[in-house]
């Protein structure tokens, strides 16, 4: 590897996908997510992420514009032998440079062809291409060759388009050179799980004036089983990220710990294993569409699920049964019935040797969502249970 010349660590960035297939729903851009995810990491912050056709223009003024407002532009794409790749281009371009093709990966690639026993097209000198700001990194999976390339601070880093050939290249030689030239910010995050409580309800309980701040930063997600609250922290005025998240998380408390179930990877099987503490749950549910057992799964706590059509009666006594016949510690049952539009939502807890409990609450939404947010609202109950 050459010399990384090291100046002021990469902060943030930007991901460019190339290729018109992206943009006509034939593949799925997966490569954006994961390198996000791993910058995100090590500290980096991600600004964009942007799928592009194979148009000069387009991914010139991307690079150009990338590197305007951001310490790096990664590209995935457009680096094969074809007309159509014209990431290459693009970056020089961008850069005010003019390809040539470099003799040793020339020799490269015809010792690939030879090596086989075909003959060599022409056409494939375009991927020995490289400007003089660039510097090649071996593609030992393909016959595309990614690009470094280190401009007044900036970096561009061009690999290819096909996973099991970009993932080696990004952490066997892209991560290598980051880390050397100095990358990622003193940063720290969290994600809070929150069930109970509406994205719109919870914006009113954390208040405009602190989602505004700019560090540490919050922001809200409406997901399909809770809400997330996601605080994240960038190292200010002597004090590391890790401090400013804490102070936050610790003014928050009083107000979100009604609702906080998990953060980050947790989900409601991990939460509920724990809060078990070795008991046993039986579960029965009417109407919901079997979605208390999808949410739960296969969870070691979990000794019996069904879903009975054919129950009828209340909802303790369901839960009672079902404790009993299946010899667990604690009974759960959930009636749901749409009404007005909305889920009546019945909910039971039967617990050995210990209280029971019955509510009735509503799930916003009828159809298939409604019988989703009944299964959520019963395993709340439960949880909210076992934590008293």
């Amino acid at each position: 590897m050459p010399p990384i010349t090291r100046s002021t660590p990469i902060a943030t960035a930007e991901m460019l996908a190339i290729g018109a297939e992206l943009l006509v729903g034939e593949t799925q851009d997966t490569n954006s997510g994961e390198i996000a995810r791993e910058l995100s990491a090590l500290g980096v912050e991600v600004l964009r992420m942007s799928q592009l056709p194979d148009r000069l223009d387009v991914i010139s003024e991307a690079v150009a514009s990338g590197l305007a407002r951001a310490d790096m532009v990664v590209t995935s794409g457009g680096l094969g032998p074809t007309p159509d790749d014209l990431t290459r281009e693009g970056i020089a371009a961008a850069l005010g440079e003019e390809p040539f093709v470099d003799p040793e990966l020339e020799a490269w690639l015809r010792d690939l062809w030879a090596a086989r026993g075909l003959p060599f097209s022409e056409v494939n000198l375009k991927q020995a291409w490289r400007i003089p700001g660039a510097v090649a990194m071996p593609n030992p999976h393909g016959t595309a060759p990614g690009w470094w390339v280190e401009r007044e601070g900036k970096v561009v880093i061009a690999l290819p388009g096909p996973p099991r050939e970009l993932r080696p290249m990004w952490r066997e030689q892209a991560l290598p050179r980051l880390r050397a030239r100095g990358l990622g910010l003193d940063r720290a995050a969290v994600t809070l799980h929150l069930t109970g409580i509406g994205e719109s309800a919870l914006v009113d309980l954390v208040g405009k004036d602190l989602l505004e701040v700019a560090n540490p930063r919050m922001a809200t997600y409406a997901r399909p089983d809770f809400v997330d609250l996601r605080i994240s922290a960038v190292s200010e005025g002597g004090r590391s990220a890790e401090a400013l998240l804490d102070e936050a998380i610790t003014s928050l408390s009083p107000r979100l710990d009604a609702y906080v179930f998990g953060r980050d990877d947790q989900d409601w099987r991990s939460v509920l294993g724990d809060r078990m503490a070795g008991r046993r749950l039986a579960t029965v549910e009417v109407g919901t569409g079997g979605y208390l057992a999808l949410l739960l799964g296969a969870s070691a706590f979990l000794s019996h699920a069904e879903q009975d059509h054919s129950a009828s009666g209340q909802a303790a006594a369901l839960a009672s049964d079902v404790r009993q016949r299946s010899g667990t510690d604690i009974g759960l049952a959930v009636i749901a019935q749409e009404e007005g539009g909305d889920m009546r939502v019945d909910i039971a807890i039967d617990i050995v040797d210990g209280e029971a409990a019955t509510m009735s609450r509503r799930a916003f939404r009828g159809g298939d969502a409604g019988r989703r947010r009944a299964a959520n609202a019963a395993i709340t109950e439960l949880w909210r249970l076992l934590g008293d």
